[in-house]
């Protein structure tokens, strides 16, 4: 049995490492088919009517698919965690390549949603499919599950300790003990693969393991500027989108997603004819800003961060189909980068992406709750003891200002409440409210 575990593991990550690579070449095709060559280059020579169309027809088309298949929509991660818990893990080959599809629609169009989530289902498939070739056990289904979601984080990824922290995070923990070995082979290996092909998140200016005591300040000072930023996040949906979906639908309830797949079509219009790097999952934004060693402009920042906080929550609101991972990483790393910026201007010079790498990891590990995964994204990234010890400290610190006036919710990181006192009446509105939005 253990060796059939053993080669059940071997095969769930090669397989899923090609088809991971095969999911993002997928998505860079569609994006590069869409916009005529690279969008970055591309869109300011498009017509401003096609900026607008292209995302609203995708939309739409990944709208009619969720209405077909409701199981698409699902953002993946957490969602594949409750239901390997629950026994209803629904694997059909044609919802995942419905979910693929919708996916690589919206992020070739412009959608602010991330990969981990199809990913972990392609990974899930192809386990749950190796399970049956092999007979295995009826009681490992949940185990093979797990291993292969994890698997298809690490390839995604391209970061095996980081995909799978990520997993144990967020699948796995209920099975940890019994079955980690399977999951850190799978994980590794479709790394091994997807690394041959995909490029991995890193910021290339770290000092490595030189503590740099003269940053003590500008780390202190860091972690109210990123709070204010986690607060904004949190009240855009609770205020603005949440209010819109619940009060408003309530009696247009029959034409909700039309009407959030027009608002989501013309925002992403309008955020790729401001900024570009606006867009998209925002691995691009990590890559092509936060590495470069030329200097950006504080304006162009922080306009680009305004813009990814609205494009991203409009687009769950919109049901693009992705995670959210990615964007949140993004959103933080621009965040550390204005902040040094802002910090130099007043002649304490600090290094920008040594702080972008800790903004990434820590507005990521507090919106989605998950503290040793953004610990873990931090130490693989840079290879810095600074950035660790660093992102260690703040990553605690502001979930625990952020969750003094919401409440973060760990099943998915797109609902968030203002936490009032338990026996008060606003918590049995707050209570409905939860109901009617999972509903």
């Amino acid at each position: 049995m253990i060796l059939k575990l053993i080669i059940a593991s071997v095969l769930t990550g090669i397989i899923s490492g090609f088809f991971i690579t095969a999911y993002e070449l997928i998505i860079t095709f569609f994006t590069y088919f869409f916009f005529m060559g690279d969008p970055f280059k591309t869109i300011p020579t498009l017509p401003v009517w096609y900026l607008y169309l292209l995302p609203t027809v995708a939309i739409f088309v990944v709208n009619y698919l969720i209405s077909k298949d409701k199981n698409i929509r699902e953002y993946g991660v957490s969602e594949i965690a409750d239901s390997i818990a629950q026994n209803r893990m629904i694997l059909k080959v044609k919802t995942l390549f419905l979910k693929v599809l919708a996916s690589a629609l919206s992020l070739s169009t412009g959608f602010a949603v991330g990969t981990e989530g199809p990913s972990a289902g392609i990974g899930a498939m192809i386990a749950y499919q190796i399970h049956k070739y092999f007979k295995l056990p009826q009681m490992l289904i949940k185990m093979m599950i797990s291993v292969g979601a994890s698997s298809g984080i690490a390839a995604v990824f391209v970061s095996p300790i980081t995909g799978m922290a990520f997993a144990v995070e967020n699948i796995a923990y209920q099975f940890i003990k019994q079955y980690i070995t399977y999951l850190i082979l799978a994980s590794v290996i479709a790394f091994a693969v997807s690394i041959n092909y995909l490029d991995p998140i890193s910021f290339v200016h770290s000092t490595g393991r030189h503590i740099d005591n003269e940053y003590l300040l500008a780390n202190l000072m860091f972690i109210p500027f990123i709070t204010a930023f986690v607060y904004f996040y949190l009240y855009l949906k609770q205020r603005l989108l949440h209010m819109v979906d619940l009060e408003l639908f309530q009696k247009f309830s029959r034409y909700r997603n039309h009407i959030f797949a027009l608002i989501g079509g013309s925002v992403v219009g309008t955020v790729l004819l401001i900024e570009p790097h606006a867009a998209f999952s925002g691995k691009e934004v990590v890559m092509h800003l936060i590495n470069t060693k030329q200097s950006i402009p504080i304006y162009f920042i922080f306009a680009v961060i305004i813009l990814r906080i609205i494009g991203t929550t409009v687009a769950i609101y919109s049901n693009a189909v992705g995670g959210i991972f990615l964007p949140l990483m993004s959103i933080g790393a621009l965040i550390g980068y204005g902040f040094a910026e802002l910090f130099s201007i007043v002649h304490f010079p600090v290094e920008p992406f040594y702080f972008a790498a800790i903004g990434a990891a820590v507005f990521m590990g507090v919106l989605m709750k998950l503290p040793l995964t953004a610990v873990v994204l931090a130490m693989e990234t840079t290879f810095d003891y600074n950035v660790v010890i660093a992102t260690g400290i703040s990553v605690v610190l502001v979930e625990y200002l952020s969750n003094l006036y919401f409440h973060i919710r760990r099943r998915n990181a797109t609902k968030a409440y203002k936490a009032p006192d338990k026996n008060s009446p606003a918590k049995v509105s707050e209570d409905n409210a939860s109901k009617a939005e999972e509903a």
